[in-house]
């Protein structure tokens, strides 16, 4: 994902949020819907999602230093794991807070045509914010599914914003009908079982997103394709066979390889390191984000007695 394309969905993201967070909070001031109400509480967590995704781009973007010698590049691991706690925190357990309260304590809604024109143009500004994540994943998407992109996907901001942007527009289409059953029953129940479901749906995504996020923040390896690809370019001039091979993500665009390779015999000090050089070099052109090796020759097994 190049950093200009994940940052236009991430920006086009908060600035719908942040408009529809404030029309949806007037709209709650006018009516008193508690769907409304927990509507307006989503896009401010989602709005703060956004700004927290951009500062997690910008602080990994820092070069290495003394301390962490293989850069910043899991800080934004970090954060997009911060965003999805956020999600449920403030979104999925206020949603089922102020849900189950107008539930037990129902009223009707005032002014519902209000409601009703607030949250059919929320539909339309989450509906673009949606569009532009879809656009913009869907290069690296591949041939993948959506859920597999999701769930095999390094780059975690593009993720995160379509399941944010997705649960937005159906929290937006319950909250709807649940406002327009409360206001044709006239009864208040509706619409606090329209912001539960909303508090459910918004608990799911994160609970998606916190284990996907947190794969990643402890240390995830390459997907099987890859391997293959690395092992299958290890393998070739003087490296007979790779005796092992372990890989970790050290940032979306970094992955770190590790492997002990067996070499043909009889080569020289300086016959083994071209030989590792080459094979360095086979493994890039393959996997361009294979930024770092450490490849091990094993001797003994091989047979191998370098000689000056």
């Amino acid at each position: 994902m190049s950093a200009g394309g994940g940052s236009r969905a991430i920006v086009a993201a908060l600035l719908a949020n942040l408009g529809i967070a404030i029309a949806k909070f007037v709209g709650f001031l006018v009516t008193g819907s508690s769907s409304l109400l927990a509507e307006s509480v989503h896009s401010v967590a989602d709005t703060t999602n956004q700004g927290l995704l951009l500062l997690g781009k910008k602080r990994a973007s820092r070069a290495p230093d003394a301390r962490h010698p293989f850069g910043y590049g899991r800080d934004r691991f970090f954060y997009s794991f911060v965003v999805a706690l956020l999600l449920f925190s403030l979104g999925a357990v206020f949603s089922l807070y102020e849900g189950i309260h107008k539930i037990i304590d129902p009223h009707p809604i005032e002014a519902p045509v209000v409601a009703f024109v607030i949250l059919v143009v929320a539909i339309g500004l989450e509906g673009f914010s949606f569009r532009t994540a879809v656009a913009e994943s869907r290069p690296l998407k591949g041939q993948r599914s959506w859920w597999q992109f999701i769930r095999q996907s390094t780059e975690p901001e593009l993720p995160v914003v379509l399941l944010e942007d997705f649960g937005a527009l159906v929290g937006l289409a319950l909250a709807l009908l649940g406002v327009v059953v409360a206001a044709l029953t006239g009864n208040g129940i509706f619409d606090g079982v329209g912001t539960v479901c909303i508090g459910v749906l918004l608990g799911a995504i994160a609970a998606i997103l916190i284990v996907e996020m947190k794969s990643l923040l402890i240390g995830e390896g390459a997907d099987a394709a890859t391997v293959h690809a690395i092992t299958k370019a290890l393998e070739a001039g003087r490296v007979e066979r790779v005796l092992h091979l372990r890989t970790q993500y050290l940032s979306p665009d970094e992955l770190l390889v590790g492997a002990k390779i067996s070499l043909t015999s009889g080569l020289t000090v300086a016959d083994v390191a071209h030989a590792i050089d080459d094979a360095e070099q086979r493994v890039r052109a393959v996997v361009p984000t294979a930024r770092t090796i450490y490849l091990e020759p094993d001797l003994d097994r091989a047979g191998l007695r370098p000689r000056e």
